[in-house]
């Protein structure tokens, strides 16, 4: 695959979106990671008190020509609420803030479009903020391909396990074989 492209994106928790955007086509690698903070290199700990300013990202590198930026942002707007301001279910502080970082001027004005069709689709505004990509800080080990590794754990069977099967289902001819 050509990996020439990449998305930053923050939509709750990263271990959910690392493990769905590692299940999609033209997807060649997700990495959970932090961004959008003042701290260089923070730790998972720094990041959960909130005082960093960092969000739970994920890193997407892609193949653009089996995947399109505007269908990774599509499946963005499925798998998390943009509707909800710094939280996703239980999970609460601006770490769990909905974000798309952008790293040009084309990919800006392609997510403010995508964001605007997406609106549409939900009776709330969405909130999910739109920023020029900061540096990006990869997690701990520990984190990375966290649901595959601990698909029994509680928050990976109730949380994590639903998103994936909604995207499945929604996006059948995306999932990687």
């Amino acid at each position: 695959m050509n990996c020439s492209e990449k998305a930053l994106l923050g939509g709750g928790c990263f271990w959910c979106i690392e493990a769905v955007y590692s299940r999609v086509k033209g997807v060649c690698s997700a990495l959970s990671g932090y961004a959008g903070g003042a701290r260089k290199n923070p730790s998972y700990e720094q990041v959960c008190t909130g005082a960093t300013g960092h969000a739970e990202v994920v890193e997407i590198h892609y193949d653009p020509s089996l995947i399109s930026y505007e269908e990774i942002l599509e499946i963005f707007w499925e798998i998390h609420d943009p509707t909800t301001l710094n939280a996703q279910g239980a999970d609460k502080g601006t770490q769990y803030r909905s974000v798309i970082y952008y790293f040009d001027e084309n990919q800006r004005t392609r997510a403010a479009l995508s964001m605007a069709e997406a609106q549409q689709k939900f009776h709330q505004p969405i909130v999910t903020e739109l920023s020029e990509a900061p540096e990006f800080f990869e997690a701990e080990g520990y984190h990375q391909n966290y649901y595959t590794e601990h698909p029994t754990q509680g928050y990976c069977y109730v949380v994590i396990a639903p998103k994936i099967e909604k995207f499945m289902k929604k996006f059948k001819e995306k999932v990687k074989e």
